[in-house]
Formats: C-alpha cells, sequence, structure tokens
C-alpha cells in the first residue's frame, strides 16, 4: 500500500479511465489536469480518435483544457486494453442501462473488469464508480479481480465512488463536487481516498464500505425521483381543480426552513434519476421486499409522456382540431435546459405517444440536431422561424433551453403546451396552457 500511496502524492502515477463519455472524459481530464499521465479507454475508435486529436464532445470538458492536456502528451486514448498493464489506478466509468425487462446490465461494467484482469499487477488500484445496485463492487467485481491470482485489500485495491456529474451544471462540475469512498477494506478506502484528494478540490467523504457508497448513490437519486413523482401527481390533480400548480410551488418555496422545490415536468431523463429506482427495486427482491413508495413514484413519473401527450390532444380538441393530422412542433429534445444530452429523455417518449396518435412531429432543439430513438432517426430544423411556428397547431415545450425566444413563440404559435414553465415571464398568454 505504501508504494501506491507514494506514487499517488507525487504524481508519479499512471492512470486510466474505462469509458470516455459523460462520465470518463471530463475525470480523465481532470486526472491529467492535476499532473498525472492519464490514458482513456474506450471501445469506440471514433471517440480514442477525436479525444487524441484534442477534439471535444462533451459539453462539461472545456475545449482549451482538452486540447493542453493531449499536446503535452498528459492526456491519450486507446482501444487497446493491454495498456492497462501500465496503469497503478484504474477507474471503470462505463454505461449500466437497463434491459429489456428493466433489469440491471452490467454486462459493460463485468467486461471492463474482465479486460483488466490479464494486466493487473500489485499495488494497483481499481475503483468503479458507475452507478449500480448495491453489492456490485463486493459480489461481482471482487471475484472476477481476485481470478488474477492477487489477494484483494492486499496486493490490489478495490473500491466504489459514485459518479455525481451535473451536465450543464455551470457551478459544479468534477472538480468541485464531493466525493464518496468506500473501499473493500480500510486500506482499499485510503488509497482511493488519496487518489480523489490529490486530483479534486472537494471534500472526500470515506465510507466503511462499497455497498455504503452504492447505497448512497441509488439514495441520491431515488430521493429526486420520488419529489418528482409527487409533484408530477399533484400538478395533474391541480390542473383537474383548475389551480396552477407552478404558482403553488413558488408560494412554498417562500417557507425558509423545511420545503425543497422540486418541479413537474413530461417525465425523467438522464441516465440516472430514471434508471437507479429500477437498480434497488431488483436488488431488493432478492431480500423478498417490495420498495412500494419508490416503484408509486416510478410509476407515476414514467406515465408523464402519455400524460402530456393526451392534454396536447385535449388542447387541439379545444381549437377544434384533431391530433390525427395535426402538426406538432415539439421545442427541445435534451434531457435537461442547455446540454446536448438526450439519454432517456421524456420529449422522446412525448413524441412517440403523439405520432402513435397520428400527429406529424417537427422538432427544435438549439443543442440537438438530430437524435436516433427505437430504431428511429429525426432532425431538428435548422431555424425556429416565424413561418414554422405558423405552420404548426401546436407548440409543446419539453425542455425549457434558455436560448429560445419565449414571446416571439408565443406571438406566432396558436397555442402552446408548456410542460416546464419555461414560459413563466412571458406576458401575454391567453394561448398558453402550462403542465
Amino acid at each position: 500500500m505504501d508504494k501506491i500511496i507514494q506514487k499517488l502524492k507525487n504524481k508519479s502515477a499512471t492512470l486510466g479511465v474505462i469509458g470516455l463519455g459523460y462520465v470518463g472524459l471530463p475525470l480523465a481530464v481532470e486526472k491529467a489536469k492535476a499532473g498525472y499521465k492519464t490514458i482513456g479507454f474506450d471501445v469506440q475508435e471514433s471517440k480514442v480518435a477525436m479525444v487524441n486529436t484534442g477534439e471535444n464532445y462533451i459539453g462539461d470538458v472545456v475545449n482549451e483544457d482538452l486540447k493542453e492536456i493531449v499536446s503535452t502528451g498528459l492526456l491519450s486514448a486507446t482501444t487497446d486494453f493491454s495498456q492497462v498493464a501500465s496503469a497503478d489506478c484504474v477507474c471503470i466509468c462505463v454505461p449500466t442501462p437497463l434491459d429489456e425487462y428493466q433489469q440491471p446490465d452490467i454486462s459493460y461494467v463485468e467486461a471492463s473488469a474482465r479486460s483488466i484482469v490479464p494486466y493487473m499487477h500489485k499495488d494497483m488500484l481499481i475503483v468503479l464508480e458507475s452507478t449500480t445496485y448495491p453489492g456490485t463492487t463486493q459480489e461481482l467485481l471482487a471475484p472476477i479481480l481476485e481470478s488474477s491470482g492477487l489477494i484483494c485489500g492486499e496486493e490490489f485495491f478495490l473500491a466504489y465512488s459514485p459518479e455525481r456529474v451535473d451536465p450543464g451544471n455551470l457551478i459544479y462540475k468534477t472538480k468541485n463536487t464531493p466525493k464518496v469512498v468506500g473501499g473493500i477494506t480500510p486500506k482499499c478506502t485510503e488509497v482511493a481516498a488519496t487518489l480523489y484528494q490529490s486530483i479534486l478540490e472537494a471534500p472526500i467523504h470515506s465510507v466503511s464500505s462499497p455497498a455504503i457508497a452504492e447505497m448512497e448513490k441509488i439514495l441520491e437519486n431515488i430521493y429526486r425521483n420520488i419529489n418528482i413523482g409527487l409533484v408530477n401527481e399533484l400538478a395533474i390533480l391541480s390542473n383537474k381543480m383548475g389551480i396552477n400548480f407552478w404558482e403553488v410551488i413558488e408560494a412554498a418555496k417562500s417557507k425558509p426552513y423545511g420545503f425543497q422545490a422540486f418541479y413537474p415536468g413530461p417525465g425523467l431523463g438522464g441516465h440516472c434519476i430514471p434508471l437507479d429506482p429500477y437498480y434497488l427495486s431488483w436488488k431488493a427482491r432478492e431480500y423478498g421486499f417490495h420498495t412500494s413508495m419508490i416503484e408509486s413514484s416510478m410509476m407515476v413519473n414514467d406515465r408523464m409522456p402519455e400524460y402530456c401527450a393526451e392534454r396536447a390532444s385535449k388542447i387541439l380538441n379545444r381549437y377544434k382540431k384533431a391530433v390525427n393530422g395535426s402538426r406538432i412542433l415539439v421545442l427541445g429534445v435534451a434531457y435537461k435546459q442547455d446540454i446536448d444530452d438526450y439519454r432517456e429523455s421524456p420529449a422522446l417518449r412525448v413524441i412517440e405517444e403523439l405520432e402513435q396518435k397520428g400527429a406529424e412531429i417537427v422538432y427544435f432543439d438549439p443543442y440537438v440536431e438530430k437524435y436516433r430513438y427505437r430504431g428511429k432517426h429525426k432532425e431538428s430544423e435548422k431555424e425556429l422561424t416565424a413561418e414554422l411556428i405558423k405552420s404548426v397547431e401546436l407548440v409543446v415545450l419539453t425542455t425549457a433551453h434558455t436560448n429560445i425566444d419565449y414571446e416571439f413563440v408565443q406571438k406566432h404559435a396558436v397555442a402552446v403546451f408548456d410542460t416546464k414553465n419555461a414560459m413563466k415571464n412571458v406576458d401575454k398568454r391567453d394561448n398558453i396552457e402550462l403542465l
């Protein structure tokens, strides 16, 4: 342990990151900026090529930072996993999606671990950052890695440290977001904490086991899932009662304690919040336990795209238009404002629901030029013109991008269904309906 600790402290260690996506690339960049020689691993040759030419494809990475660390040789990328042998520390940052049965698909994590085994050496640190169910590090990774013949906690070190990437957040980035670390043994925790202390400008919170850290990550996102489910359900009820629920939230926010604002919307997006409850619900069944509150919120949130499509139909009906044959403009397909990430975006399901009802859908998103969803491709309109807005029977606003002129939209639209309250500052509201 002393050897790897010393190499981390004097920054002579070589660091590796497996998976160069929304989590892995920013982490690799921060490692290199901290002065470590860093190697990024990915199976996609296109990503590897872009990194090696200093070409950025992740919004939270500063273009100039990437170019500089690549040009100075601190960061390189490869598809050749044999280079893991030269790394002292390897962080696994690969996707953990759900399969067709809404069960955790940890095949990418397992494949990454198996790709490391042939190249493991003494005093090596391996950290899993991918979101997963409690027990993954201990039950899945440890046995795979120990098949190398090395003893965990003595000859190599293994820990879990959940990623906390929030795409588009202007305040908290990888560098300054506090980090939770839980190792298989106290030595594992100490080594992993030393790694992150040398990279980040944020507190490191050590916990007693990987399972604690894994459950902590699940708690973060289930907390949000449940509270968003609550406000979505109340938004549906408030609509039936003729109450502006957005105004209700603003009034509740005036209380200086005991209340945190969450907002309704067309559903949940991104990789974590919509998926994490399924990880825990799946694992809970192993113990004969049903996560009733979590599953209830999931049911509410999962139904929101369908509910939004139904509300859009009713709005068209009031204008004596059938949804079948109507031309509808969807504003925003990214899962949150001012980013280009459309993973699990509820807007895509809203579009799907409306198309199934016979609507002709066009969309505009200044960040997402095109997308692919369930085998279908769609391209954004090039410009948000008055002619485009006037050519549709309804505008459905599903992402609250801040670089859209919403007064311009209201002025030229027949009707607007605003599912994000993005048009809250528009004074003329006779053709705007809120979720």
